[in-house]
């Protein structure tokens, strides 16, 4: 294996969590019965850029296929965190109605709806046909396709070039990251900006968060590594803010290098702290497997003892992190009965790995457990608050990253 940026050799082990289905390949109760594709989850980091990533052991039209279900605006709180976003950048740019906006992986129009309510035309990118239907269903427009320089060149030809490019939580999930790269500094407009989003590795690797380790992330980033990433293609990284979401993420604000826009403090400062962590050299990143392992062994000693008691344990959010933890845990039926989802397009399915069922909220109400098992816990807060009823059978909530935590 070779790195996905700089083609460097790799040997260095980050992480290895063995195999498992990759997270988002749910199964109807046909497929449970039938054999079941794993692929390895082992990471590497490169010696050369640090870059921590994993092998495409599947290709990603196949992991981002037409029957992909996650749909981004079943979370409250990330419904919230787009229209902030919105506010916030459609001020700090000045876009108006003669500006034109495309967002990558826009899913099913859950940031774009905003955009769209203010006059702003733009467009989404979204490979997933099952998504996109859904954006088209609110009146965004969306080509179904995967984002890189073939289709930079082709949108730009027929529409001109954009004045505001928007990635949430793609970057990681791209193979070839030079060329989705460099499609992003072939459709700005020579002052525009580009705003990207994905969680830090910094916080991945202080808080333990292996379980947002899965097939579909093929890259996990530094602001150090991704900086030389997109100044290998002229782009230049001018601010950043680091945010709550997905358990702690950045967003990069980046320009051509002859943009006119002066960087920030923030971009030296974040620098300066993952230097001093110990980003820039290979012995940050080796120790990590037995951090991963200890909560794979704390989560699954307390489905155990909870199950000798007589306790009762289901789980809230059929999410990627939850299939990583469950998988790589061993995790089955007999310990966690069902897992309950918001989203209609999970319910009814299985999770992969584990063939744990996706049921409906109700499902707590009519079982009352003693225990439920919060997979994404980044929304804790807002999933405790939406389940707060279970109180009234002393039922109490639990999350096993980045301790077991019971309360």
């Amino acid at each position: 294996m070779k790195c996905r940026f700089c083609a460097t050799s790799l040997s260095d082990v980050f992480l290895d969590l063995g195999s498992a289905p990759p997270s988002n390949a749910f199964l109807t109760a046909t497929q449970v019965n039938a054999p079941e594709l794993y692929f390895p989850l082992h990471l590497f980091t490169c010696p050369n850029c640090f870059l921590v990533q994993v092998d495409e052991v599947q290709r990603h039209d196949a992991l981002f296929s037409s029957s992909y279900v996650y749909f981004s605006s079943y979370s409250r709180t990330w419904l919230a965190h787009a229209r902030a976003y919105v506010d916030a950048v459609v001020k700090r740019l000045g876009l108006n109605s003669r500006s034109l906006v495309m967002e990558v992986a826009s899913n099913d129009g859950y940031l774009l709806q905003y955009i769209r309510e203010r006059g702003i035309p733009c467009v989404g990118i979204e490979p997933t046909a099952s998504t996109a239907a859904a954006a088209r269903a609110r009146g965004i427009e969306t080509t179904e396709r995967f984002f890189g320089q073939p289709f930079a060149a082709e949108f730009v030809a027929e529409r001109g070039r954009v004045d505001l490019w928007i990635g949430n939580n793609v970057l990681a999930h791209v193979p070839d990251i030079n060329d989705f790269v460099a499609g992003i500094a072939a459709v700005l407009v020579d002052e525009g900006v580009a705003t990207v989003e994905f969680p830090h590795l910094l916080r991945l690797v202080a808080e333990r968060q292996f379980d947002t380790i899965y097939h579909e992330h093929f890259s996990y980033f530094s602001l150090h590594t991704v900086r030389r990433i997109f100044a290998t293609h002229g782009l230049r990284l001018w601010d950043v803010e680091e945010l709550p979401t997905h358990g702690g993420s950045l967003r990069l604000w980046v320009c051509r290098d002859a943009a006119s826009r002066s960087e920030t403090p923030a971009v030296a400062e974040l620098l300066a702290r993952e230097a001093t962590a110990g980003m820039t050299g290979m012995d940050y990143y080796r120790g990590f497997q037995p951090l991963a392992d200890a909560i794979k062994n704390d989560a699954l000693t307390f489905l155990l003892d909870c199950k000798r008691r007589g306790q009762r344990v289901v789980a809230y959010g059929a999410a990627a992190k939850g299939n990583t933890l469950l998988n790589y845990a061993g995790v089955k039926p007999d310990l966690l009965p069902f897992v309950v989802d918001a989203s209609p397009h999970k319910q009814g399915l299985y999770l992969p790995g584990s063939h744990i069922p996706v049921v409906e909220e109700a499902r707590i109400r009519t079982e009352r457990p003693d225990f439920v098992l919060i997979l994404p816990w980044n929304l804790r807060q807002e999933i405790s608050e939406q389940l707060r009823y279970i109180r009234e059978w002393g039922g109490q909530f639990v999350t096993a990253v980045p301790n077991l935590s019971v309360s």
